[in-house]
């Protein structure tokens, strides 16, 4: 049975409409807290900024599609009233797309941007600013990267999927030189994660369509690997939250050669999961030992889908 929610929780949310009622009886007041916020700077990030903390626990993503008016149109369905709630709904981490292939800026809408990261430090959550590098153009991907890591933010993502070089050889030499290059770019202590492909997917739904992904060499460089262990995608047997998120560590583990290795699953998509399955990916994630867990993404997740992985937060140390 897939759970449903009345039509304005995919909008307004409870902390949403409050805030509402709370402008119109108080503007004045409104206005005034804004300024002096304004006036005493931007918030300090939460204990742990750019340490191992930040993939520990419950985290939620938004892509570029959501936040920016670039890729989502004059009124984007992610604003700082959804990063409240995410805050509301026990996130610890948000996820969050700072450029795209498609714009031409190795940052995009800065000032919106800046608007969600400081909104999040006030609310208590940290900040992992991602990219997705095509590897067609080394240089203008590390440009993105490093782009990315400057920002006020928390830690950082390489979204390791594009297929763009179609030879894998060329693909896998490309992406090992990338990581290689954020690794001496980005200073040193600060962990980076690696966004990977499903473990499932390309070992055994389609071996082929990335041979030999470089597990290995990504767990030389990368400090985190965070599988996109997307069960809704999957058929029979791997249309399970808990067994497909169980294999997936699994097969990292083995792959990467490390037992030991931190994994931060990432499950989804939201709008095509039920609580039941996210419950089963909560227990795979703390039977296995695994650092923490998050929903892709935010804007198509339901709020009883917060509530379910809730256990999660319990993760961070602390």
């Amino acid at each position: 049975m897939v759970d449903t929610e009345p039509e304005f929780a995919r909008g307004w949310s409870p902390r949403r409409r409050l805030v509402a009622m709370a402008v119109v009886a108080g503007i004045v007041v409104g206005a005034v807290a804004v300024v002096d916020r304004r006036d005493s700077g931007p918030p300090d990030s939460p204990p742990g900024s750019w340490t191992m903390v930040v993939h520990e626990g419950l985290g939620a993503w938004v892509d570029a599609y959501d936040w920016t008016v670039e890729l989502g149109g004059k009124e984007p369905t992610v604003d700082v009233e959804d990063i409240e709630a995410m805050a509301d709904s026990g996130v610890q981490t948000v996820y969050l797309q700072t450029s795209h292939s498609r714009s031409a800026r190795d940052v995009m809408e800065p000032e919106r941007l800046d608007e969600l990261i400081d909104a999040a430090h006030a609310n208590g959550m940290h900040v992992v600013a991602w990219y997705l590098p095509t590897l067609a153009d080394l240089g203008a991907d590390l440009r993105r990267l490093e782009a990315a890591a400057a920002l006020r933010v928390d830690g950082l993502g390489v979204d390791i999927e594009s297929t763009t070089v179609e030879n894998v050889i060329d693909r896998n030499r490309r992406l090992v030189d990338l990581s290689r290059s954020l690794r001496e770019a980005v200073p040193a202590g600060r962990p980076i994660a690696a966004i990977t492909l499903s473990a499932v997917h390309v070992e055994v739904v389609n071996p082929a369509y990335w041979p030999d992904y470089p597990w290995a060499e990504l767990a030389m460089t990368f400090d985190v690997m965070m599988p996109m262990a997307y069960w809704s995608n999957r058929q029979g047997e791997l249309r399970d939250g808990g067994r497909y998120v169980g294999e997936n560590i699994d097969r990292i583990r083995a792959s990467t050669g490390d037992p030991d290795i931190p994994i931060h699953v990432i499950g989804g998509i939201a709008d095509d999961v039920t609580n039941a399955e996210l419950r089963a990916m909560v227990a795979a994630i703390q039977i296995r030992g695994a650092i923490g867990g998050s929903l892709y993404d935010w804007r198509t997740s339901q709020p009883t889908h917060w509530l379910t992985l809730a256990p999660l937060a319990e993760l961070r140390a602390g």
